[in-house]
């Protein structure tokens, strides 16, 4: 049904309006964003159907949710019929808000003030990844945010991720504490033995310039673990 036939209380900008953003399932908020459909499809069956997307046998982008879409590329976005420039711009520039006002956060407030902020923060940088990243926080010595840096790729072990780039970085900075990162695209956040060995190997390199492994954050689509909170750190 074309927005204008709804009644004016079920329209979604009006909806959000009258009862808050909270109001609104991801269908309405995306269909805000969105706009406008396509001939013969309204925006909300747009904004459905754009959500539903799953990913192709031939490795074509897919979505399958909110977090999905949001996370895409530019170039994700561009296989999808009726996203033209605008709509593609407007998708990843929510994102992009998002990475920079949790950016602005982490560097206000201490990471141990706001656990949850840091795993939503490292889930919008990293969740969406298809390869693996290793990714580290450098923290100041009030544990804020001083910077991130994705500092190494591909399949991660304790002999493709060096501790002597780890803790040049960390002399940098001088940071006094980071928070290591990695994702998973397999979809599990649990660690395996390698990340456990990884992490003490890194905490024992570290420790000789005096710097600390407050956390080391494992993320996957939709999911992450904290190993500090796990005990293993």
């Amino acid at each position: 049904m074309p927005l204008k036939d709804l009644p004016p209380d079920a329209r979604p900008r009006e909806k959000l309006l009258a009862r808050g953003p909270a109001a609104l399932s991801d269908v309405e908020l995306l269909a805000l964003l969105l706009r406008t459909g396509i001939q013969g499809k309204g925006v909300l069956q747009m904004a459905q159907e754009l959500l539903q997307i799953k990913p192709a046998a031939d490795g074509a982008a897919g979505f399958d949710g909110i977090a999905g879409l949001l996370n895409a590329t530019a170039d994700d976005l561009k296989r999808v019929k009726g996203l033209g420039p605008a709509k593609r711009a407007e998708l990843v520039a929510v994102l992009e808000l998002a990475r920079r006002a949790m950016t602005q956060r982490l560097q206000e407030r201490t990471v141990f003030d706001t656990p949850n902020e840091v795993k939503h923060y490292l889930q919008l940088q990293l969740s969406a990844r298809k390869h693996e990243v290793f990714a580290v926080l450098f923290l100041d010595v009030q544990n804020r945010l001083i910077a991130m840096e994705e500092l190494f790729k591909g399949t991660l072990s304790q002999t493709s991720v060096y501790p002597r780039e780890v803790v040049l970085r960390a002399l940098h900075h001088q940071a006094s504490a980071v928070v290591l990162a990695h994702n998973h695209p397999s979809g599990t956040v649990q660690p395996s033995r390698a990340d456990e060995m990884l992490t003490q190997t890194l905490k024992t390199t570290l420790a000789l310039i005096d710097v600390r492994v407050l956390d080391h954050v494992i993320v996957a689509p939709g999911e992450a673990l904290s190993m500090a909170e796990r005990g293993l750190i």
